[in-house]
Order: structure tokens, then sequence, then C-alpha cells
């Protein structure tokens, strides 16, 4: 029997949309906490010496415009093309997963947010930090070949304050930092001696190794405190050009802070490529 006038028979769903040359899996931090992993990987052959690895902060948000990028880059065969993008994420469908919260901060949260986050977990930064530069690259390595010193990283807000951690911390854990609206304020007095350490010893000559620095940012963020943090920040960051530290930065017109991410791709990903 024929289905009744003025009502359509039910579809079943059509499939959802698998991303080309891409990955997903599963990698467990030291506490056993589940990361969900997403790679973008070139089809050609490695560069000499490996492909370079970019990893994207909060990688549920992020990777996708990041992986799709890569792969028209490859298309025409451009250089960051060639680099594999490692999302790193958590295992959910949204956005954005609170455990964030913990891993990209290194304290409690301060006011008003407290309120409006309530008792989440914070303050393992540095936990997260071991696991991209221990399991999370060994990973890769096993599974991939990839460029060991070639390795960059990408925050926004919350992770642009954790990337701005990672450089003044372990300044060798990655070849190029890329902090897209950094929340400085987050951590204001502590990120504050992190620097004053971090310049002190740049200019003592006391770390051997320091690589690159990209901060970008948009002219209509909503917080004033990040848009001037940032410029200040940089300015703070340009006088170690002397002591190897080469330091670059973008203001977005028209770019509010959720924004800056998708303007900040293909720079970001240039950056990244560029070696030494």
């Amino acid at each position: 029997m024929g289905a009744s006038p003025g009502f359509a028979q039910a579809q079943p769903p059509a499939p959802g949309y698998v991303m080309p040359d891409t990955e997903t899996w599963e990698l467990k931090g030291a506490d056993g906490y589940p990361y969900q992993i997403f790679v973008s990987k070139p089809a050609g052959p490695a560069p000499e010496g490996g492909y370079p690895v970019l990893y994207v902060l909060d990688g549920n948000a992020m990777f996708a415009g990041f992986a799709e990028t890569r792969r028209m880059h490859e298309y025409m065969k451009a250089d960051p093309g060639k680099t594999i993008v490692v999302g790193v994420g958590y295992k959910t469908d949204k956005a954005y997963d609170i455990r964030r919260l913990y891993d990209l901060t290194g304290g409690p949260t301060p006011p008003p947010w407290d309120v409006e986050l309530g008792k989440a977990p914070t303050g393992g930064w540095d936990k997260f930090l071991d696991f991209l530069t221990g399991p999370l690259r060994s990973e890769l390595d096993r599974r991939y070949t990839i460029h060991r010193g070639r390795q960059s990283l990408f925050g926004h807000s919350l992770g642009g304050l954790f990337a701005i951690h990672s450089l003044f911390t372990r300044p060798d854990a990655f070849h190029t930092v890329i902090a897209a609206s950094p929340s400085l304020f987050w951590h204001d007095r502590l990120m504050q001696k992190e620097e004053r350490e971090f310049a002190a010893r740049l200019q003592s000559g006391k770390i051997d190794k320091v690589g690159r620095l990209m901060v970008v940012w948009g002219e209509r963020e909503e917080t004033i405190l990040e848009r001037w943090d940032a410029e200040a920040f940089v300015r703070r960051m340009e006088p170690l050009s002397a002591y190897g530290l080469r330091t670059r930065h973008e203001a977005y017109d028209d770019e509010v802070h959720i924004t800056v991410p998708s303007r900040a791709v293909t720079s970001t990903l240039r950056f990244a490529f560029t070696w030494p």
C-alpha cells in the first residue's frame, strides 16, 4: 500500500562525512585518561628526515580546519601540505570538553570564571606536556615517519596559554610554538614569574636550544585584556631575538576571540613548516 498523500516515507539516515586522508585513534595518558587523537597525513613519501609534525590542541574543535587546509596545500604541491597534523582531543562529539581546563592550566580557576566553571579540576598542564612529548610523540614515531626535531605546537585561548608555558618551561620541547589569543590573564602572576625566569636563563646562556614563537590575536577580542596582553607580551619577547628567540605576530582585523583560529590556520601551517 502506498504512502498517504502529504506524508513522506521515512528515509534511512544519510551516512556521515568522513574526512579524506585522516584517521583517529585513542591513546591513554599516564593517569589512564583516554585522549582522542586525530591525524591528517600526507599521501606522498616523507621528506628527508621525516614529516614535520604540528600538534593542534582542542583537536575536536580545531583539527578539521587544519586538516583540510593541509590537504589543499598538498593538492597544490605546496610545502605545508607535507606536514602531519595531529589534533589532540577528547572522546566527545562536542567542540570542547571540560577536561581541557585541567590539561591546559597550572592552577585554580581565577574569578569570575571560578563561579561559572564550578569545581572542575585544574592544574594539570605539566602532566599534559609530559603526555605530548612522551607517549604521544613515541606513538607517532612508531606509526609514521616523523622528524623528531620539526615538532610544532598550536594552541588557542587556554591552549595558547599552555603553549607559552611550554616555551618558558621546556624550550626544547617544540621547534615552533603558535599561541592564538593566549589567555595570559588566567595565570597572570604565574606567567610573569615564568617569563622572567625564561628571559634570565636565555640571556645568561643557560638555554642551549630555543625555537620560534608566533602570537596572533583578533582586533575585536571580546575581552580587551586578551588583546592588550598579547600585544604587550610580544613587545617583551622581541628583544630576546638577540639571544635566539625568533618572534612573529599577527593581528587580525574584524576577528573576535573564537574566530581567530580559523584565520590563523594557513599562517600557522606555513610558520610551522619553515626550517630551520
